[in-house]
């Protein structure tokens, strides 16, 4: 009975470790050329409508964001309203908590990671980038500072909009890859999208 348990459990580890690392080439190269082209997208805008060493549209989160939004569709945090609604709520706190407490660096910085978090979580918006959109927002550089409230517009909302929408191009031009998904809403925009193209 014991080496049967065994035979089993080893078995299953086997097919558990096929399954991890099977390579779905199709599925890693819509992933790259999504990718390639929202952030491609933004660094293009970034190179045109600023000037000088600060980077301005093109914030870090936004590179967190493209793994979840081509990396990982399924996912939960994948989602529009968690892509869309995560940002703009964490760009509005940090903004806030900047305009707050805008020299004390050591209360700036976890205030406004820690309430954005507890803010994402209260309207199911929990986007994990959006604690770095948060953070940019107290830490970045005197430009992106004097934004103020023009952050949470552009580059926040600009380039979640940028991204949302090369996802939703990219993210579904497979059948095996469908985006957004989880919620009656994503249902229907898959019925509407399917009479649009016909299939």
């Amino acid at each position: 009975m014991p080496v049967q348990k065994i035979k089993r459990s080893y078995r299953k580890t086997r097919y558990i470790l096929y399954k991890e690392t099977l390579i779905d080439y199709k599925e890693h190269f819509w992933s790259f050329l999504g990718s390639f082209i929202g952030i491609g997208i933004l660094a293009y805008l970034e190179s045109i409508r600023f000037s000088g060493s600060d980077i301005v549209f093109l914030i870090g989160s936004f590179g967190a964001s493209s793994v979840l939004v081509y990396g990982i569709i399924q996912s939960p945090f994948s989602q529009p309203r968690n892509l869309i609604g995560g940002h703009l709520i964490s760009a509005i706190i940090g903004v806030t908590v900047n305009k707050l407490v805008p020299d004390i660096i050591w209360l700036a910085a976890p205030l406004a990671v820690s309430l954005s978090i507890i803010f994402m979580q209260i309207t199911k918006t929990l986007h994990p980038p959006g604690g770095a959109t948060a953070l940019i927002a107290v830490t970045g550089s005197a430009q992106i500072k004097n934004l103020g409230y023009m952050y949470v517009l552009s580059p926040v909302l600009d380039g979640v909009l940028i991204l949302f929408i090369t996802a939703l191009i990219f993210n579904n031009m497979t059948s095996g890859r469908t985006y957004p998904s989880h919620s009656t809403y994503h249902k229907r925009y898959h019925k509407i999208r399917k009479r649009l193209v016909g299939k």
